[in-house]
């Protein structure tokens, strides 16, 4: 914590709001990197249905956890109280929503010799877990203000919080 003055538009103060893209971005890519590489080592194992099963179960991911993540973004810059609750009700959809595309997915015949179950689901998984450590470690090295410290006296004065 400093002590100096903050001037609107200095580094401490950005002028522009802070937007929680790049955290959504990296996890995405980190995600996308697991999809890949679950998908070249699908191949190299198990044959060509396994890599489509582990890029579909990457895909899956993705598009339900960047919506997700995207829409609890969007509602906290607008109601940051009411975030918290958007993001608990978005993740439990999230979940239902994976888990209804994982059994349409194996009620319509696709899963089987066209694409690898166990590669899917592994790869679901997988991707879950690295999405999530990698959003919370985005976030948390995030520098995103959380509040402003009050403007400096006018009259020459020191503040007596300092």
């Amino acid at each position: 914590m400093t002590t100096a003055p903050v001037t609107n538009g200095s580094p401490a103060r950005p002028v522009r709001p802070v937007t929680a893209g790049g955290q959504v971005r990296s996890a995405a890519l980190v995600t996308l990197g697991v999809g890949l590489l679950g998908a070249l080592l699908g191949a190299l194992l198990s044959g060509s249905p396994a890599a489509l099963g582990a890029l579909l179960g990457a895909g899956v991911v993705l598009v339900f956890f960047a919506t997700g993540a995207v829409v609890v973004n969007a509602v906290a810059s607008v109601s940051p109280t009411a975030s918290l609750l958007v993001a608990m009700l978005t993740y439990t959809l999230e979940v239902a929503l994976v888990a209804l595309v994982l059994t349409g997915l194996d009620r319509s015949g696709l899963v089987g010799d066209t694409v690898d179950r166990a590669w899917v689901g592994g790869t679901v998984i997988a991707a879950t877990l690295v999405w999530l450590v990698a959003h919370i470690a985005s976030a948390t090295r995030a520098r995103m203000p959380l509040y402003d410290l009050p403007e400096a006296p006018s009259d020459g004065q020191e503040a007596s919080a300092r």
